[in-house]
C-alpha cells in the first residue's frame, strides 16, 4: 500500500512525542502546496497516514513538525526564540507504490531523521 508516515520520537526525555503538529506538502510548480495537517498520538504517530493511495504521488515533500510549541508544554526551559521552533524535512518520492516512513528523534536543540520502514 502506498502511503506516507511518521513517528516522532522526543530523545531528550527517552518517550515518544504526542501532540506534535505535523503539515504535509507538495512541491508543485516551484510552489509549496500544504495537502495535510496531522497531530502525533501517545505512540509519536499519526492515528492515520498523512497520505495514501491516490493522494500520494511521486514528487518533492515536506513535512513541517511544530516541535518548539510540543517542549513548551513538557515543561522544558525553550529560549525564546526557540533554537528549534519548526523542523521541515524535504525529501523526494521516486516510488508512489513503497511505503515511506520519516522518523523524527529530537530534543529542544537537535534532531535526526532518515527513510525508515
Amino acid at each position: 500500500m502506498s502511503k506516507l508516515t511518521t513517528h516522532v520520537l522526543d530523545t531528550a526525555n527517552g518517550k515518544p512525542a504526542a501532540g506534535v503538529r505535523v503539515t504535509v506538502s507538495r512541491e508543485q510548480d516551484g510552489v509549496w502546496v500544504e495537502l495535510s495537517t496531522a497531530v502525533t498520538n501517545a505512540d509519536g504517530r499519526c492515528d492515520a497516514p498523512l497520505l495514501q493511495d491516490a493522494g500520494f504521488a511521486c514528487g518533492r515533500y515536506r513535512l513541517v513538525f511544530h516541535i518548539g510549541a510540543y517542549f513548551r508544554e513538557q515543561g522544558a526551559v525553550v529560549e525564546q526564540p526557540a533554537f528549534l521552533e519548526r523542523i521541515p524535512v524535504e525529501f523526494g518520492v521516486s516510488d508512489a507504490s513503497a511505503h515511506y516512513h520519516v522518523p523524527l528523534l529530537v530534543t529542544p536543540w537537535s534532531y535526526s531523521t532518515y527513510r525508515g520502514s
